[in-house]
């Protein structure tokens, strides 16, 4: 493929517009009630927090567009962007309005983006089967920053220096995740820290999203707390939760009997970090345990540990004519009250790595950085991340099968980010979008289904 010889360039088209797709996303989420939330619910003080009914959704389309910073929402002015959405801002006056930000005013706004997920997932198949079964994931997450203005930023477990971004997820067997509470936290907090707020909070989304019947929440070690299982245990859910290998759990695992393990095979091989190796084969047992006995009776914690062992390898040291004299394993135990059998609870419980997608979804968008140097505005330009992140989600799953579990990538450059040039017909505005669009179909889908005339209610 080359380029044409005679070829020119100029920018004098006052009727393109480079991001097409956000009509039927802006047109979804006011059709979920964006702007009223934000109008009912987020007071913002100051003459920077005015109109803030036109400047969340400008954020959010920003970014579903794929800013990543203040100025990229700059990408919004272009064209015919202005006769295409109402209510474009300068990027000047959207960083004014989050630097008016308190921590308050991002409460409210976590409040708004609980709503608008409850309001999407009735509207939308965002969430199919949720009133069965649904998984809440919590992970934390270091987002690194530069240089010595940004408040809060410190270093964490992962040894660099940045903000720390606590995340709940929620998904379905049948459903890709979306992201149900989302916290800022200073970079060398702990993980643990402030996690069973945000269990109660992603809690009581997931049930105002639709989940009546079986709730799991997933946590990795870091989370092996008696405080946030406590959390979950008054929400109503399920827990399985990695555990730590404290002196309590090894006692529980070699008081397991020889003849209790299972030997299975997984269909996908996990990889071992720690031996840098694949990994197929696999044993597996469960006992009773009762965890955090070193506290009072009223915190000890009683369920079981889903004990997983792989023999240990070391062929670096071990020539290739030597056997082993005896087998030596590697150990990794599940906490959980979960009602399930062993191995598909075992199994449910590797299904956690679904929220590494989100959080490398939001790295790959609006959380590229972090922009302002103050902690208030960077927390509320994260939960507007998760807004936008759920809308796109949302928009994908009314194009077709394949978009509703794509990334965020995928979803914009497929369905957002499409040429389109304005033009009026009878008192309409069209638009004209490129011929032979690969996605055309499902783009044509989201568009009838969020511009066109609402349904009518049953009689």
């Amino acid at each position: 493929m080359r380029v044409s010889h005679n070829v020119s360039a100029r920018f004098d088209d006052p009727n393109l517009v480079s991001c097409a797709g956000l009509a039927p996303v802006l047109s979804l989420a006011e059709r979920c009630g964006l702007h009223d939330l934000v109008a009912e619910r987020l007071t913002v003080s100051g003459a920077g927090g005015a109109n803030a009914e036109v400047k969340v959704p400008a954020l959010v389309a920003g970014m579903v567009a794929g800013a990543d910073c203040i100025d990229d929402l700059d990408l919004l002015r272009h064209g015919g962007m202005e006769r295409l959405v109402n209510g474009v801002r300068a990027p000047s006056t959207l960083g004014t309005f989050l630097r008016s930000f308190r921590f308050g005013h991002v409460r409210q706004l976590d409040a708004v983006a609980a709503r608008l997920l409850a309001n999407l997932t009735a509207h939308t198949p965002l969430l199919a089967g949720v009133d069965q079964v649904a998984f809440v994931d919590i992970d934390d997450t270091v987002k690194q920053t530069h240089g010595y203005a940004k408040q809060g930023a410190g270093y964490g477990y992962s040894g660099v220096q940045g903000l720390n971004a606590l995340i709940g997820t929620c998904s379905t067997p049948t459903s890709a995740p979306v992201i149900a509470a989302t916290r800022l936290r200073k970079g060398s907090t702990n993980s643990a820290r402030g996690a069973a707020r945000l269990v109660a909070d992603a809690m009581a989304t997931t049930k105002a999203a639709g989940a009546t019947g079986l709730v799991i929440v997933r946590m990795d070690s870091a989370f092996y707390n008696a405080d946030v299982i406590a959390a979950v245990g008054r929400a109503g859910a399920r827990f399985s939760v990695t555990a730590r290998m404290d002196p309590a759990v090894r006692a529980s695992i070699c008081s397991i009997a020889d003849d209790a393990w299972t030997p299975i095979r997984y269909p996908n091989a996990i990889f071992d970090d720690d031996e840098q190796r694949w990994v197929s084969d696999a044993e597996v047992a469960e006992i009773d345990h009762t965890a955090f006995t070193s506290r009072r009776q009223v915190d000890h914690v009683v369920g079981r540990l889903i004990v997983r062992r792989v023999k240990r390898l070391n062929p670096v040291s071990a020539g290739a004519e030597q056997t082993e004299l005896f087998s030596a394993y590697r150990y990794h135990a599940v906490f959980t009250d979960s009602p399930l059998q062993m191995l598909p609870a075992e199994s449910c419980h590797r299904g956690h790595a679904v929220i590494e997608q989100v959080i490398a979804d939001l790295k790959a968008s609006a959380l590229a950085h972090l922009p302002s140097g103050k902690f208030s505005a960077n927390a509320a330009w994260l939960v507007c991340a998760a807004i936008a992140f759920n809308l796109t989600r949302a928009a994908g799953c009314l194009a077709s099968t394949f978009h509703s579990r794509a990334t965020t990538t995928t979803i914009r450059t497929q369905l957002i980010t499409i040429p389109a040039r304005l033009a009026r017909s009878a008192r309409r505005l069209v638009l004209h979008l490129p011929r032979d669009w690969p996605w055309k179909t499902a783009w044509q889908d989201l568009f009838t289904l969020t511009c066109g005339p609402p349904a009518a209610a049953p009689h």
